[in-house]
């Protein structure tokens, strides 16, 4: 039982890995092998990634956002490979940003927040000035993957694909990066002042 959860946890990292290079696989991919191939991956990847999610137990508070991107990675995959087209294989990172937008957004709707459930896997008891600047961070996430997912939209649907994969496959992340850094200085800030 063990041994299969470690496995699981591992190939969950691997996928995960995997699907943030995409949009390079999509670049560099498609030019050599053509679509069929890279729309067969990414639904290959999409759907180990979902068998993955349903085999992992625990609380997993992205679970039912993430299998819904899973699925709809497939058939996103699916069109391009119909249609012979990398078009729709390019609406995946709008979809993932679509996805954990709305997973963001109905926590604050029913609470506790996305980011207070992940704190307290860590911190069970949270204080309730912790309560308050998980929602506030909560807020910051939405806002952050809604304003990302339009640009990922804008470059899916009007920029050439090498715009599309410096922006999905480089600063998408960077900007990511920043805003988890720049989260947690404020919250050394903020849990600094109230210690004192």
């Amino acid at each position: 039982m063990v041994a299969s959860r470690a496995v699981a946890a591992a190939l969950s990292v691997a996928l995960v890995i995997a699907l943030a290079l995409y949009p390079v696989l999509v670049y560099f991919g498609i030019g050599r092998f053509g679509v069929g191939p890279i729309a067969g991956v990414l639904a290959l990847l999409c759907l180990l990634r979902l068998v993955v999610l349903r085999l992992r137990s625990g609380p997993q508070p992205f679970s039912s956002g993430l299998m819904i991107v899973c699925v709809g990675g497939m058939m996103l995959a699916g069109v391009s490979f119909v249609l012979e087209s990398e078009e729709a294989m390019l609406y995946y990172p709008v979809l993932v940003n679509a996805g954990l937008l709305a997973v963001f957004a109905a926590s604050l709707a029913t609470p506790p927040s996305i980011v207070e459930r992940l704190a307290r896997l860590r911190e069970p008891e949270l204080p309730p000035h912790a309560v308050v600047y998980t929602r506030r961070v909560t807020i910051a996430w939405t806002v952050f993957f809604a304003i990302n997912g339009g640009i990922a939209l804008y470059t899916a649907a009007w920029t050439p694909l090498t715009t599309w994969t410096l922006y999905n496959g480089l600063i998408a992340y960077f900007l990511i990066a920043a805003m988890f850094g720049v989260e947690l200085v404020i919250r050394s800030v903020v849990i600094g002042k109230r210690a004192r």
